[in-house]
């Protein structure tokens, strides 16, 4: 990865697993970015990565996870944020349980901007929400995602079995011959 880039965010999780995946440490500087209302997480990261652009002027990649359930068309997707703060991770496990289909798509977009413009990559893992939410690792809704394959939730596994199986693991690796 050119040393260019910085990836934008506050997150200091993100980062880490980033830096993890990647292998060596990231530029990092958190910024204030308008969060817009959209249906899918690709156009909130294309719009994040436009506006860190036009802030700082120089080549920027932004994180945006989504969360998408199988059993709603996709949705929460890029509202899972708000629905983790406002009713919790157990509230979408109930909901979960009561439409009767648990599969889940764990979506990590990274959106790249510089002098050529905004695009977007994507990684993509598919699993199940299970009963109730397990683990104390990770952070977001790892724990209540069980990815495909598995027994386990994001938050049951270590930071490096998960950063090897994870949706952001394969952004990042997609992103390699963007930058």
């Amino acid at each position: 990865m050119n040393a260019t880039w910085t990836l934008v965010t506050g997150n200091d999780s993100k980062l880490l697993e980033a830096e993890a995946i990647l292998g060596h440490p990231l530029d990092r500087i958190a910024l204030e970015l308008p969060e817009i209302q959209a249906a899918t997480t690709r156009e909130v990261a294309l719009a994040k990565a436009a506006a860190a652009y036009d802030q700082l002027a120089r080549p920027v990649i932004v994180e945006d996870a989504g969360f998408e359930l199988v059993a709603l068309g996709g949705f929460p997707g890029p509202f899972i944020k708000f629905w983790e703060q406002l009713g919790g991770l157990l509230s979408l496990c109930r909901t979960i349980d009561g439409l009767g289909n648990p599969a889940a798509v764990a979506v990590c977009v990274l959106g790249i901007c510089d002098s050529n413009g905004a695009r977007v990559v994507e990684g993509r893992v598919t699993g199940t929400v299970p009963p109730e939410p397990r683990g104390s690792g990770g952070f977001g809704w790892d724990a209540i995602f069980i990815p495909d394959g598995h027994l386990r939730t994001f938050a049951e596994m270590s930071v490096a079995e998960k950063s090897s199986i994870s949706h952001r693991r394969r952004a990042w690796e997609a992103a390699r011959s963007q930058l």
